[in-house]
């Protein structure tokens, strides 16, 4: 049923844009997030463009899709730089230069030849216990793999895209021994099977399975607001966020970020869109949706995000931890993480 509703979609799309020739009202947009959040955000770019944007839901199989149907998506908006880096390296993705963009988005949250540009941003912390982590005790990524965390951790699966990026940062800066040796003491300290998403670690530590993990600012801000599942309410009033390596590098940080396809047919109204998303309007509108933190300085905070307090961010360019995505993954098969047992032995 979702394969024949995205194709009618698609159908659509390129009914809407004639080939060989761009149309100056439109643009066809692939969307990682469901069009009903961010369309007053699409809505009033149209209000003062004219430009009308298609928007069609693509959260799986972007690429596929992308490559069936040359023409039909001008622009991709999605998260994690490890897709926008999957979709570079597929060659789907065109470069851009915009004097708009480069002002508005830092250098490490954009591709340095313009093959794709952040919009928002995340931060991957630890999530603690109130009640059974004292404040200083886990300070750091590194606090992850110490003695005194043997079986207090828990973590989705090391496959996912968000705890490859992490383990790509560790790479990035330090190597692929030493990022191998921290997810051996990562996995040493685990109180579970990784499995779950960030939200099932933070009702974990609810539930005292486990202390501490490692999960994405933005779901702290999904679970304190949840109407419709208010026992997420209580799983995020057991944990606070600690902000890692402040200190030193910094919380690894990741982007929602969005592209020009490659072929475009509606080039120009991609760009167009792409300048509107990395103004003010739509940085503060987009990120307070989602709980995330505006790329562009000076764009203020939701209050809720806003309490969480200040931090410093890994600095690092995004695009030079993307280059390591295959290497985290394959130290994650060497290491054999999704593998634990819990054992008095581990």
């Amino acid at each position: 049923m979702r394969k024949i509703i995205f194709i009618l979609g698609i159908a659509a799309l390129a009914a809407y844009a004639p080939a060989g020739a761009e149309s100056a009202e439109e643009v066809n947009l692939y969307s990682f997030r469901q069009p009903f959040l961010i369309r007053p955000m699409l809505d009033e770019f149209t209000k003062r463009t004219g430009i009308r944007v298609n928007a069609v839901f693509a959260k799986k199989g972007m690429i596929e899709k992308i490559k069936a149907t040359p023409g039909a998506a001008d622009a991709v908006l999605t998260s994690d730089v490890g897709r926008l880096n999957d979709m570079r390296e597929a060659g789907v993705l065109a470069p851009v230069r915009s004097k708009i963009l480069e002002k508005n988005i830092p250098s490490h949250y954009r591709h340095p030849d313009g093959l794709w540009f952040g919009l928002t941003m995340r931060a991957r912390v630890l999530y603690v216990s109130r009640d059974r982590v004292k404040p200083g005790e886990v300070a750091t990524y590194e606090d992850l793999t110490k003695p005194h965390l043997l079986e207090r951790v828990c973590v989705r699966s090391g496959k996912h895209v968000y705890n490859i990026s992490l383990i790509a940062s560790i790479i990035a800066h330090k190597g692929k021994a030493a990022a191998r040796e921290w997810l051996q003491g990562l996995k040493r300290n685990l109180a579970r099977k990784p499995g779950g998403n960030d939200r099932a670690q933070a009702k974990a530590i609810y539930a005292a399975q486990c202390d501490v993990a490692i999960g994405n600012t933005y779901y702290m801000g999904k679970m304190q607001t949840n109407r419709k599942k208010r026992a997420q309410r209580k799983w995020a009033a057991s944990i606070r966020l600690v902000f890692p390596n402040q200190g030193g590098r910094g919380a690894h940080v990741n982007i929602s970020g969005a592209a020009v396809v490659r072929g475009a047919r509606n080039r120009a109204n991609a760009v167009k869109l792409i300048e509107f998303l990395s103004g003010d309007f739509a940085q503060k509108f987009y990120a307070g949706r989602n709980f995330e933190y505006p790329v562009k300085h000076g764009v203020p905070l939701h209050p809720l995000v806003k309490s969480w307090g200040d931090f410093k961010a890994d600095r690092i360019d995004l695009a030079e931890v993307a280059k390591h995505r295959k290497e985290a993954s394959k130290i994650v098969d060497v290491v054999d993480f999704n593998n634990f047992v819990k054992s008095s032995k581990n």
